[in-house]
């Protein structure tokens, strides 16, 4: 039986209806006596409910569709037991289109039920100014309102209408929503993102989803501080904060809030760079991709100083094992930039870090903690855009240390030395940085029958451009030492001269020669002396 609805009575209500419609006003007692009816059959079956059951049906209300308090449950005990058992096994989906919380506004789609009175129900899209227009009632604003709110302003304007309002608000299709990101994150600005009903848990953006739609956040970051700034109805503006160490450190799921629309996420910088937790923050999921090229400066004691593009690297387990990939670190912008040079003072080479909301970010890291001191790879900072890294000059160079920094890996692979005078093999050799004298001088091949052996001339060329000559009483046995045997540097040439005696039998020869013939008495003489000192050993080197 079809029910038409009829006014409600009252001489001095503003709404008329027209005659059409007035057609079922004779029918009010009977339809009146049915409502009556149908309270009954609605007390009968809840005092037929079982505490717990009736519990969980007052207070649980379904996502897709919600209804007045004066709503009538289904008229069987049978289907009311049902919808009570199904009503207790939907999650709490509070902050997701459809949620208690969801508040309605522009671009949603919602159906609106009146019971018994298909008439005035129907879709219906909220305009841009945030009204919906209701058949017979006009337009009723439901921006910043949930679903309840809705039925509720609408059930009061139908009263004009109907005696027994029962409104039924349902969203269909949620808008998509627009959220702002700024502050320390790669790309900041203004992100739409599309809900899906259909997968309502997921639908709407939490504060790490919206990160990783910004590309993440960089390493100038506080992300104890996250705020989450959100307009109200009365165009107030809740500010929320919170931190998300405590989400990335003990898995606090409730730091991670969802995000309503108009909602703008503000990620401070830190005051200072912290060591511990700088690695931390670059292995979040939501920080900035390690895979993205970043560009800084290196400067000071590096063989090839300026601007550089680095990327991360492999990261690998104690067998060797790739299992991950890591940002870009210092150690790596200093390989980018031809290695340090052996005047470089490991123990200060400084970090300076822009950041978008803050002031200048600096701090100095020791790498030769890095290299003796446990191995902490704390000193050893992921890098973001724009960061410079200064590597300063020592002030003494300790030889002994100098043999440990060359085997790191921030040192350059290798030097070239050259080898002039009366070596075996002259010319350019490559070592390993801050090689000692005497293994430069092997490289060569060892002195030949004309060398003078025990010294060596160090030409070395300054940053300065001026040249610095030593004349050096070498000790081939000796560890490496700056006095006897000092260790090179690139670009260093070693001048290994003449003996006096070799200079002389030579200067002979040449005036002998034209008298005597290619065999004179002369070079008879020479030959056989030779024969005899080429037997011999000078300091461990043959003169063959």
């Amino acid at each position: 039986m079809k029910y038409m609805y009829s006014p409600a009575y009252s001489p001095d209500s503003p709404a008329r209806l027209s005659a059409s419609q007035q057609f079922g006003s004779n029918r009010a007692v009977f339809r009146a006596s049915a409502l009556r009816l149908q309270a009954l059959l609605l007390t009968s079956t809840l005092l037929a409910l079982p505490s717990a059951q009736l519990a969980q049906a007052a207070t649980t209300r379904p996502v897709a569709s919600r209804a007045t308090a004066s709503q009538p449950l289904a008229s069987s005990s049978a289907s009311t037991a049902a919808q009570a058992q199904h009503l207790a096994q939907l999650p709490n989906l509070s902050g997701v289109p459809g949620g208690e919380d969801y508040l309605l506004g522009p671009g949603d789609r919602v159906r609106i039920d009146f019971f018994n009175v298909p008439e005035l129900s129907g879709e219906l899209q909220v305009l841009p100014n945030g009204t919906i227009n209701v058949p017979q009632i006009g337009a009723v604003n439901v921006r910043f309102r949930t679903l309840a709110q809705a039925e509720n302003l609408i059930s009061s304007r139908a009263a004009a209408l109907l005696r027994y309002p029962v409104v039924t608000v349902s969203l269909l299709v949620a808008r998509p929503i627009t959220i702002a990101v700024a502050g320390e994150v790669s790309q900041p600005g203004s992100y739409s993102v599309a809900t899906d009903n259909t997968a309502a848990a997921t639908a709407v953006p939490t504060v790490t989803r919206m990160l990783k739609q910004a590309k993440g956040v960089n390493q100038a970051a506080d992300i104890s501080r996250v705020q989450i700034r959100r307009p109200n109805a009365q165009g107030n503006i809740q500010t929320i904060t919170v931190n998300l160490w405590e989400l990335q450190m003990r898995g606090d799921i409730s730091q991670d809030i969802r995000l309503r629309d108009g909602d703008s996420v503000f990620v401070p910088a830190s005051a200072t760079i912290d060591l511990a937790l700088a690695r931390q923050l670059a292995d979040a999921d939501f920080a900035s991709s390690p895979n993205k090229p970043l560009t800084i400066s290196v400067v000071g004691e590096v063989n090839k100083p300026g601007p550089r593009t680095v990327t991360g690297d492999n990261f690998r387990d104690a067998d060797g094992n790739v299992v991950g990939f890591r940002s870009p670190s210092i150690t790596r912008a200093i390989q980018e930039a031809g290695g340090i040079t052996q005047a470089a003072d490991v123990r200060k080479i400084t970090l300076r870090r822009l950041t978008r909301t803050g002031p200048i970010q600096q701090t100095t890291v020791n790498f030769w903690e890095l290299l003796k001191q446990g191995g902490s790879t704390f000193q050893d900072l992921p890098l973001q855009d724009g960061d410079t890294i200064e590597v300063a000059k020592v002030d003494v160079i300790n030889d002994s240390e100098a043999i440990d920094i060359a085997s790191a890996s921030f040192s350059p692979n290798e030097i070239e030395v050259n080898v002039a005078g009366e070596v075996v093999r002259p010319g350019p050799v490559k070592l390993k940085p801050n090689t000692p004298l005497n293994q430069a001088l092997l490289a060569g091949g060892g002195y030949n029958d004309r060398a003078k052996t025990g010294q060596v001339t160090l030409l070395r060329l300054n940053p300065n451009g001026s040249v610095e000559q030593r004349e050096i009483d070498i000790d081939l046995k000796a560890a490496a030492n700056s006095e006897k045997n000092p260790p090179l540097k690139n670009g260093d040439t070693l001048v290994i001269a003449r003996s006096r005696f070799s200079t002389a039998t030579e200067l002979f020869g040449r005036v002998l020669n034209p008298v005597s013939g290619g065999f004179g008495f002369f070079n008879l003489i020479r030959t056989l002396f030779f024969q005899t000192i080429t037997t011999t050993r000078l300091d461990g080197f043959s003169l063959n």
